[in-house]
């Protein structure tokens, strides 16, 4: 009896071990095999960030033309105004005085010299808006203080390496986006680059002036704008995906799936990746079926994280933002 219990037992371990095993085998085989991929067409891209700074294109300083006392400010902040508005009121050194003599002396008084020493007008030199009010009337005022600043508009200017500027036109669509809002983001048109450039921490750098398509109610001079720029586009593009690529002595392959037999190495020639997706410039066609390398390679093929990586320091010349 306890003979036949323990054959039992032996007999249903090794069964165990026969399930486990095939099962094993059976992963292998798949890991072996690895997974089918199709190469497809279609459209890729790379960008990369640049910071930049919310700007008035013109920013104009009101400063009064003689030393008095502002009588009247006739307009706000954010308030749109045209040129040759009048924008303020303000009466000289000796109206002034003359005035507060006069009111002394009574209203009538007081009204016949207004009439007969009339103040003088501060006027917009342009249309835009006013950015700064920095005056109340009743203070007293200089040739060289400040009243008002105004901005015709709002564009982004940015500081670009100079190894960047190859991949910047005139005339390029960009997307803005404000840190402070991160949800919301526009589209932009580079307008101007600088012709000299300024050397900022030991970097070599260029103005790039951004007008924006639309701007945003929220737009204020001084806010901090992320940029991104297409550097590379390609429509139609041969496309696998990034880790599909087997990366030896300097040179990439793919595996092409054989029909009974183990899959071919072939060496291929890449265009331009965006981390997840590369493009194929030669040596596979659309109607080629790649197999994924097997784990064993891993160490030779080249990683999406790692790509990716890459990316974000930028392409060949771009560096991070």
């Amino acid at each position: 009896m306890f003979a036949t219990r323990k054959k039992l037992v032996i007999f249903g371990v090794l069964i165990l071990l026969t399930i486990i095993f095939s099962f094993s085998c059976s992963r292998k085989r798949k890991t072996r095999r690895g997974i089918e991929i199709y190469p497809q067409r279609g459209t890729i891209a790379i960008e990369f960030r640049e910071t930049g700074t919310v700007n008035p294109r013109n920013r104009l300083e009101i400063k009064p033309q003689l030393a008095g006392r502002l009588e009247e400010i006739l307009v706000s902040e954010g308030q749109k105004v045209k040129k040759g508005e009048i924008l303020a009121w303000m009466s000289s050194t000796d109206r002034a005085a003359l005035l507060d003599v006069a009111r002394s002396k009574g209203p009538q008084e007081y009204q016949k010299w207004q009439d007969v020493y009339k103040p003088t007008p501060i006027i917009s030199p342009i249309d835009g808006f006013i950015i700064a009010r920095n005056k109340e009337p009743g203070q007293s005022v200089n040739v060289g203080d400040v009243i008002l600043v105004i901005a015709d508009e709002l564009i982004v200017e940015a500081q670009i390496d100079e190894t960047d500027l190859r991949y910047i036109k005139i005339g390029q669509k960009v997307k803005l986006q404000l840190d402070a809002y991160p949800g919301e983001q526009t589209t932009g048109v580079v307008e101007h680059i600088a012709y000299e450039a300024d050397t900022v921490n030991n970097v070599v750098i260029y103005l790039v002036k951004i007008r924006p398509d639309r701007v945003l109610p929220y737009f204020r001079a001084g806010m901090t704008a992320t940029i991104e720029v297409i550097a590379s586009k390609k429509d139609n593009a041969l496309l696998i995906p990034s880790e599909a690529i087997i990366e030896k002595n300097n040179k990439k392959f793919v595996l092409v799936k054989q029909k009974n037999s183990r899959p071919e190495m072939r060496e291929i020639n890449i265009g331009i990746t965006n981390g997840k997706q590369t493009e194929i410039v030669s040596g596979i066609s659309d109607n080629d079926i790649l197999v994924s390398p097997v784990s064993s390679n891993n160490q030779n093929r080249t990683p999406s994280t790692q790509t990716s990586q890459r990316l974000r320091g930028g392409l060949p010349g771009i560096g991070s933002r």
